[in-house]
């Protein structure tokens, strides 16, 4: 009997990630989220399948978010991200506390709880979702400023809305505490979770580099250790390990890695297996006949969510920061809720809170209409707002050195850009260390045999093959920008 429910809960895991992958396809089609569908799925199974375990959903969503922070993180560009680390900051902070306030006043009124309960509704409501937001925005071309800001501020602002969550429980079971000690432990987490991000990033990195081990499928896994090990050691210590696990990642992916591709490739398709599973498990913690109980004050929420908190969040907290008034509405409709609020909203349900079911069905209908309805917007609004641009670089085609044993040389991919100094010469022009090979030249959707008379052009993507030592000397010599000349 045992054995046969073992084999019945693979056979479902099988199906849900079979459907889960398929669903992706039709949610590019009709230009809405995937995680909408993967919700949808969760939903119609509950209505088969018995689940409450509001702990396990969210251990299993604490781990997914590590997963996919890591993942996002590793994708974001360093270059891009520094320059509006200023407006992420202030709405991963003030933009968030702002939001809090105003969804909050509005919740106490609309669902008739106390303040601090409407406050904790508008807490674990106040932060964009990470995971929503770098699935959304992952394949558009928006204005570089623009993107940047939203994948730093939804990377950074979990550990505001986590705090601001734990910090209300706390208030509502034991009125007492000290607010002066909850301030004092907001800036010690957010510290030490930027530390020990920072640390473990230069340590992961430098294991990653220096460490030969028998088989490249192993690198990838290794990075992901790293990535659970930082945020566990972290949240150990009193640390936020979601900034912790954010900052590590833009670290690593960032620097310059062995087994790059292998690294990133893996950990693209391991944060989409655990986005697909924790959608449908928090799908399954819902009851749909329940949503019917809270249909008007969810509609309600999500709109006042949508059109004014978040805007009055946004607007207020970049003032003065060289946004245009259509700037920062994209931001305001951009702040996608996903999956950190609805395994915020079980922490209520697992402290025992009076209205836990009603904050948590709420919240699951805030975050559903978010997903269905921002979350379609964005594309159209970005071209209605002129705020798109023209399609990036991107290759359709993976090229890498895998070896079963240990292996002293790579292969690195470039990309030729605008000012290379390489750009419009032959190959047979660039001269190259006597040990470095270009292995392929990929034009567009087409694999170019490199010679000695291939000319290289903007956009080309360069594969090099060259040992370890030179990898440094190789990226050099491609990306070398012309003298005297900037970027626009």
């Amino acid at each position: 009997m045992l054995v046969e429910n073992i084999n019945h809960s693979f056979l479902l895991v099988s199906i849900l990630l079979i459907v889960g992958v398929l669903t992706t396809k039709f949610s590019s089609r009709l230009g809405l989220p995937s995680l909408v569908f993967y919700i949808m799925v969760g939903m119609i199974l509950s209505n088969f399948i018995y689940y409450d375990n509001a702990l396990l959903t969210q251990l299993f969503g604490i781990l997914a978010l590590v997963v996919i922070l890591f993942e996002g993180g590793m994708q974001s560009n360093w270059g891009h991200i520094k320059k509006v680390i200023k407006p992420s900051l202030a709405l991963a902070t003030v933009g968030v506390l702002l939001t809090t306030f105003v969804i909050g006043v509005l919740a106490k009124y609309i669902l008739d709880v106390t303040w601090l309960e409407g406050l904790l509704f508008g807490a674990i409501v106040g932060s964009t979702d990470a995971a929503a937001v770098f699935a959304v925005i992952g394949n558009k071309n928006i204005k570089k400023r623009l993107r940047s800001t939203l994948e730093a501020e939804s990377g950074t602002n979990d550990p505001m809305a986590v705090f601001l969550t734990v910090s209300l429980i706390s208030l509502i079971q034991s009125p007492e505490l000290n607010i002066f000690g909850i301030t004092i432990r907001f800036l010690w987490q957010m510290g030490f979770g930027l530390v020990a991000g920072i640390l473990m990033g230069k340590l992961t990195v430098w294991s990653i580099n220096k460490i030969n081990l028998d088989s490249s499928g192993l690198y990838p896994i290794l990075s992901l250790g790293f990535a659970i090990l930082t945020y566990s050691l972290t949240s150990l210590l009193e640390g936020s390990g979601f900034l912790a696990v954010y900052v590590m990642a833009l670290l690593v992916g960032n620097s310059d890695l062995t087994y790059r591709h292998s690294i990133f490739r893996f950990n693209e398709g391991f944060a989409w297996m655990m986005q697909i599973l924790m959608f449908i498990l928090l799908g399954l913690l819902v009851f749909p006949n329940q949503l019917l109980d809270i249909f008007w004050q969810g509609v309600v929420l999500s709109i006042l969510l949508i059109l004014v908190a978040r805007p009055i969040g946004v607007f207020l907290s970049t003032v003065k920061m060289g946004f245009t008034i259509q700037d920062k509405v994209f931001l305001s409709i951009s702040g996608l809720k996903g999956a950190v609020p609805i395994v915020l909203a079980t922490y209520p349900m697992i402290a025992g809170l009076n209205n836990s079911q009603l904050l948590f069905n709420v919240v699951f209908f805030v975050v559903f209409t978010s997903a269905l309805v921002q979350g379609a917007a964005i594309s159209p609004l970005a071209d209605y707002l002129g705020l798109s641009r023209k399609e990036k670089v991107s290759s359709p085609h993976t090229l890498e050195l895998v070896s079963i044993g240990k292996s002293s040389s790579e292969i690195s991919e470039i990309v030729i850009k605008e000012h290379s100094v390489v750009l419009n010469k032959t190959l047979s022009e660039i001269k190259l260390p006597d040990d470095v090979l270009i292995s392929a030249v990929i034009r567009g959707e087409n694999v170019v045999t490199p010679t000695g008379t291939t000319m290289l052009q903007e956009g080309d993507i360069v594969y090099v093959l060259a040992p370890k030592s030179k990898r440094k000397q190789v990226n050099h010599i491609f990306m070398m920008k012309i003298p005297f000349q900037k970027e626009i």
